[in-house]
């Protein structure tokens, strides 16, 4: 009993480091809430890769009423006009700290890339995601909730 006791203490004490950095990483499915409303507005999958992470719309929540499928007539560049369910609307962060920055976001409803930042919080459970002009401080916050 007592070496299963010492196992199973060792065993845990391996994998602590693995599920807290796993709390930490951004990567996954995310409900975008609107800051302004409150209510969800988007899936989003966030991956990473080389060190980059990237979003991409997977669903909208949108009322029966409204185009299911909108497109980004608002976009300026490459995505005008494209479909905005499957579009990437975050792109370039990179890990600084507890931070990822360095980065962009796009707001399909206007078109407009603000730069970003995002915070993984609340034990990984809650993103806060930042779009801004200049500074941070020139800007505005959203949380996200894990969803899986």
């Amino acid at each position: 009993m007592r070496s299963f006791l010492t196992s199973s203490l060792l065993c845990a004490a391996f994998a602590a480091p693995f599920a807290m950095a796993q709390d930490d990483s951004p990567v996954g499915l995310w409900k975008a809430i609107d800051d302004s409303s409150g209510k969800p507005s988007a899936l989003i999958r966030i991956t990473e890769r080389q060190g980059e992470l990237q979003g991409k719309i997977e669903k909208l929540f949108r009322a029966p009423d409204q185009d299911q499928n909108p497109l980004c007539v608002h976009c300026k560049d490459a995505r005008k006009d494209q479909p905005i369910v499957g579009m990437t609307i975050v792109s370039g962060l990179r890990k600084t700290g507890r931070e990822y920055g360095g980065g962009e976001i796009l707001d399909p409803k206007d078109g407009k890339v603000y730069k970003s930042k995002l915070v993984v919080r609340a034990g990984g459970r809650e993103l806060e995601v930042r779009g801004y002009v200049g500074v941070p401080m020139f800007g505005r916050s959203q949380v996200w909730l894990r969803q899986e």
